[in-house]
């Protein structure tokens, strides 16, 4: 694997376009939930984060390609001063796509040039901050496609080529048992990590077990059959206002044809695989469900001892979470990475000893830590290379759009 930073950057820049390619400039342009960004917007802004972060202080005077697309394409960064706001990014139809692409082109060659003339140390790893940034926004673009075009009623796919089919039954889950006591996670300051990712500290966890696999969208149908979504005694209080208000009884993107279900994926309208995990539930809707069988969701600190066991992450990129592939192994767990996120009962909080770091890309994560729940592992549209154990996703319980599935489990 090479290590120029220059390749490095072009190649995750090149992943963005790819990702982008099979969109048309309209669909590249709008976009209906406040959650969601349009495509076009999220190749601008990652291209911002370069031009904010990288050349302005290091290619200093520096002359931006466009004063206005700092007001257009700032996410959050308070510091940085006034934008567009989230909800009516989709409103903004100019700049065209096609200047989108002429402006990525000419920052990433301005970042070439930067680094030809500097390897500063602090410069680079502000380039590989910007790079995860990056393949996190390639992620998020394909969560907004998926969003956008299921508000088409023709349920247009993003790209062709169908999903694998799983086994007709899948294996009963396993569980994978550990002592629990005094344990050690976090991020240990070697390679790169988010900010929000460390300091390693110890914390003390009570015996527990871990699912092997993730819960399956058969499993789904079973609570759904028993009533899951219409007993409030499973919920909590917020989760029983919110599914009532929304009218949720089935996962994001489920709908029934011809008296079966089907799951809309980037593939379009597919059969529904019971074995294939549940993907796009809420926090609740997790919850809800492990309670319903009776069990609960991990700690975040649960989870990540577990993945630590469990050798390096591997997971190969699909544009929907698979079944497990072959027969599980006993006392080992399965699909911790590359198929969905899986939310854990941890609220999104700082560790012991966290700072955030001076400046405006201190608001990268630390000013989030209310309100919302920690996900661990990543999913199938996650980009390669981009998982770690000591990876904090976050969101709030509510949401669904993000590919949030459920892992498992219990006190010993």
């Amino acid at each position: 694997m090479t290590t120029d930073p220059t390749e490095l950057f072009r190649t995750v820049r090149d992943r963005t376009e790819e990702l982008a390619a099979p969109l048309s400039a309209e669909d590249q342009v709008v976009q209906s939930m406040t959650d969601a960004s349009p495509a076009k917007w999220h190749r601008a802004h990652t291209t911002w984060f370069f031009e904010e972060f990288v050349l302005s202080p290091w290619a200093a005077p520096y002359e931006p390609v466009d004063p206005r697309y700092r007001y257009l394409f700032n996410s959050y960064y308070e510091a940085v001063g006034p934008r567009q706001p989230r909800p009516r990014r989709g409103m903004v139809t100019r700049p065209s796509v096609a200047e989108i692409a002429e402006y990525r082109r000419a920052v990433d060659d301005r970042v070439a040039a930067l680094l030809a003339d500097n390897q500063d140390p602090a410069l680079l790893a502000t380039m590989e901050l910007g790079r995860n940034h990056e393949q996190q926004h390639q992620e998020l673009l394909l969560m907004d496609v998926k969003h956008l075009l299921w508000q088409n009623p023709f349920r247009p796919a993003y790209q062709d080529g169908g999903t694998p089919a799983g086994a007709a039954t899948p294996k009963p889950a396993g569980w994978v048992e550990h002592p629990g006591g005094i344990v050690e996670v976090g991020h240990d300051g070697r390679g790169f990590a988010f900010d929000n990712e460390g300091p390693r500290h110890r914390t003390f966890l009570e015996p527990f077990q871990l699912s092997d696999r993730l819960v399956t969208a058969g499993e789904w149908l079973d609570f759904m059959a028993d009533g899951g979504y219409s007993r409030p005694e499973l919920w909590l209080s917020d989760g029983w206002a919110h599914i009532n208000a929304e009218g949720w009884d089935c996962p994001d993107y489920w709908d029934r044809v011809d008296d079966a279900w089907h799951v809309f994926t980037l593939s379009g309208r597919q059969p529904l695989d019971p074995a294939a995990p549940v993907v796009h539930v809420s926090y609740y809707e997790a919850d809800a469900y492990a309670r319903w069988a009776g069990a609960r969701l991990p700690l975040e600190a649960e989870w990540e001892v577990v993945a630590t066991d469990q050798g390096d992450p591997a997971a190969q990129f699909g544009l929907h979470p698979r079944a497990v592939a072959e027969e599980p192994t006993a006392g080992a767990a399965h699909q911790l990475f590359g198929e969905v996120w899986q939310w854990t009962a941890s609220p999104y909080t700082p560790f012991p000893g966290f700072r955030t770091a001076p400046g405006a890309v201190g608001e990268y994560n630390g000013k989030f830590m209310v309100d919302q729940q920690v996900l661990r592992g990543s999913a199938s549209i996650t980009s390669d290379g981009h998982a770690r154990r000591t990876y904090r996703n976050f969101f709030p319980s509510r949401s669904r759009w993000a590919f949030s599935g459920v892992r498992l489990a219990r006190d010993v």
